[in-house]
């Protein structure tokens, strides 16, 4: 069996082991530098094995030595954004864990496949790249899946319909600054711009680019967890059982959509080897004015990563 690691075990790196344990798509190894607690759902998890019929072991640990052999390494550890926080201090305390996590991570596992989830998502992706050097096959973004999901959930609420009928594609940065295609997003093949009214339709645009901010303010507490884990869920079994499955995912763009050198949500094809391609839609000139928009916003974070790990940018 496949082997998958996941580090950070906190509610969406723990909620990623059980829809990965669920499906039997692979061992896995739950890491976090919390003494007891990875150890500790790791063994609930395995006890829940047997009433859901699944041979797929998982093990919590302290230690990179117990991933070595890595197929797959999700990273969901890091901090979120705390009241007196800058954006300067988040960008700065989280690029120090994905370093960490990189590092130890590779030295472990060398041709393991990165998936990224720390906030901030494209810039976190791009700086795991940087600290890796690896080819941008071997590096995606989690970001696109959960927000195409939540628009689609929104327009399943609106109209009553079946998820499944429901296709939405969600790119750009992951943060405010998002384009969803309204015009190639559909009902059962009829567009959203046709199904909805205008105001209904901007009110489900707005709500997505909320979608993440809408939960923490229900919970208080804490974040969405249930629903990034099952995006990443989807994004490791679509690499481990080589399924050439498109998915909006933040890759390192190399020219496509007119962008280069930074990690951007775009439609990712994703299989044995990671990422595969990135399919180009026809945007209209209002369509490519927001993705460069979003662009820029991202642009200027990278940037500042840049400067903070002394790369030239």
């Amino acid at each position: 069996m496949a082997k998958v690691t996941i580090i950070g075990a906190g509610q969406t790196g723990a909620t990623t082991a059980h829809w990965l344990a669920e499906r039997e798509l692979a061992d896995l190894v739950l890491v976090d530098i919390v003494e007891g607690m990875p150890q500790g759902k790791a063994l609930d998890l395995m006890e829940a094995m047997p009433v859901i019929g699944s041979d797929a072991k998982i093990v919590g640990s302290n230690d990179y030595q117990d991933t070595a052999g890595s197929d797959i390494v999700v990273i969901t550890a890091g901090l979120p954004r705390k009241p007196g926080m800058s954006r300067d201090d988040l960008l700065e305390a989280n690029t120090n864990i994905i370093r960490a996590s990189v590092e130890n991570s590779l030295q472990a596992s060398p041709d393991a496949i990165l998936i990224i989830l720390t906030n901030p998502l494209d810039v976190m992706s791009q700086a795991a790249m940087i600290i890796s050097g690896l080819p941008r096959e071997r590096v995606i973004g989690q970001a696109g899946i959960l927000d195409s999901a939540r628009m689609r959930a929104f327009v399943a609420m609106e109209l009553d319909i079946s998820v499944r009928n429901i296709h939405c594609y969600v790119l750009g940065g992951h943060g405010d600054s998002m384009v969803p295609l309204t015009r190639h997003s559909n009902v059962a093949g009829v567009p959203l711009n046709v199904i909805l009214s205008p105001e209904r339709l901007e009110a489900i645009v707005e709500r997505t680019r909320k979608g993440g901010g809408e939960i923490v303010g229900l919970l208080q507490t804490g974040s969405a967890f249930y629903a990034p884990s099952a995006a990443l869920a989807q994004m490791v079994d679509a690499i481990l059982n080589d399924r050439h499955l498109v998915v909006p995912a933040s890759v390192n763009l190399d020219g496509e959509y007119g962008l280069s050198g930074i990690f951007f949500g775009v439609p990712a094809q994703l299989g044995a080897n990671g990422l595969e391609k990135v399919l180009e839609y026809d945007l209209n000139d209002e369509e490519q004015a927001a993705l460069e928009a979003s662009a820029e916003h991202v642009k200027e974070t990278i940037d500042e990563l840049k400067e903070k790990l002394q790369i030239a940018a």
